[in-house]
C-alpha cells in the first residue's frame, strides 16, 4: 500500500506499467479528479469514493482543490504474498469443554 500526495492544481500521470492490474485507488482525503485517455475530464471523487488505476482508461489524477489531496494505492496482490509464511501455525486448544 502507498499513499499519494496531490498538491493543490497539481497533476500527476497514471502510467500502467507502474501499477499492478488490479491496483486500487482509495481518496482520503481532499477532491480528485480524473482524467480520461481522450483527455477530457473525468468525475471528481471525493473523500471515501475509490477506482481502479489500470484498464479503465485512467490517465492521470488532478487535484481541483487548493490543498493537497492524498489517495492510498491498494494492491490486493501484495496481501497474497505478506500470507505466504514459512512460519507454521499453531492451532490453540479446543477449550468447549473446559468448566
Amino acid at each position: 500500500m502507498r499513499t499519494l500526495a496531490v498538491r493543490g492544481g497539481a497533476r500527476i500521470a497514471v502510467i500502467a506499467a507502474e501499477w499492478y492490474d488490479d491496483a486500487f485507488g482509495v481518496v482520503t482525503r481532499g477532491r480528485v479528479q480524473l482524467e480520461l485517455r481522450d483527455g477530457e475530464p473525468g468525475p471528481v471523487l471525493g473523500r471515501g469514493a475509490g477506482f481502479w488505476l489500470r484498464g479503465t482508461g485512467v490517465r492521470a489524477l488532478r487535484n481541483p482543490g487548493r490543498r493537497t489531496a492524498r489517495v492510498r494505492i491498494v494492491t490486493p496482490r501484495a496481501r497474497t504474498v505478506a500470507c505466504q509464511s514459512t512460519h507454521p501455525v499453531r492451532q490453540l486448544p479446543d477449550d468447549r469443554g473446559a468448566t
